[in-house]
């Protein structure tokens, strides 16, 4: 397959996952948490397709890990940076199990619960998923820009992750870390798939 075209595939595939992610996030986990019973009883159509969302991360994420290792497979590093974003896929499959439990459950409790234990699963995921953005950036090398907010974000993904199992109380700098986290990753990786539609794959 062509470089360009593996490149475009990538490109289209990240912005599969920006989308998806921003609906199953911001639309349905957020709507769980602020009213879990009534969601789950009124809304529980829009639960399935946030859960589908998910899902539809999970494969993608393994389309853009196998597209960026034929693209940079000549890089020593892409092999490995290829392995930490399926182990990041891997155990965010894991997570989506935990989530259609919640769609048989009656108390809040239980639900917001069951909800605790995705993110929890997928945050040790987003350790992973660190690791493979720093390799990324590196792998890359340009444009500069982009390869330095994907390490930057890399870097926060991980400290986040470490912060949540080491601070006792996290709470208190969950604003903090969820704005180191999301500035960086949000511009670095929608910066990459503009790149790769636009420019990637172009010797």
């Amino acid at each position: 397959m062509k470089l360009r075209t593996l490149s475009v595939i990538a490109g289209i595939s990240y912005l599969i996952i920006f989308f998806a992610a921003i609906f199953a996030n911001f639309f349905v986990l957020d709507s769980i948490v602020k009213e879990p019973l009534l969601t789950i009883q009124n809304d529980h159509l829009m639960v399935r397709f946030g859960i589908m969302a998910f899902i539809i991360t999970v494969v993608f994420d393994v389309v853009v890990a196998w597209a960026l290792y034929e693209l940079y497979k000549k890089n020593i590093l892409s092999g490995l940076s290829t392995l930490f974003r399926m182990m990041h896929a891997a155990i965010m499959g894991v997570a989506v199990f935990t989530l259609p439990v919640a769609l048989t459950l009656t108390s809040e409790k239980e639900i917001l619960n069951q909800i605790d234990l995705f993110n929890i699963i997928w945050l040790i995921g987003l350790f992973f998923f660190g690791i493979h953005l720093i390799l990324l950036g590196r792998i890359l090398k340009k444009p500069k820009l982009i390869t330095i907010s994907l390490i930057i974000a890399g870097i926060m993904y991980m400290a986040d992750t470490g912060a949540h199992i080491l601070l006792h109380n996290y709470d208190d700098y969950n604003s903090i870390f969820l704005a180191l986290v999301a500035i960086p990753s949000i511009f670095g990786e929608m910066a990459l798939s503009v790149w790769l539609l636009v420019k990637g794959g172009i010797s």
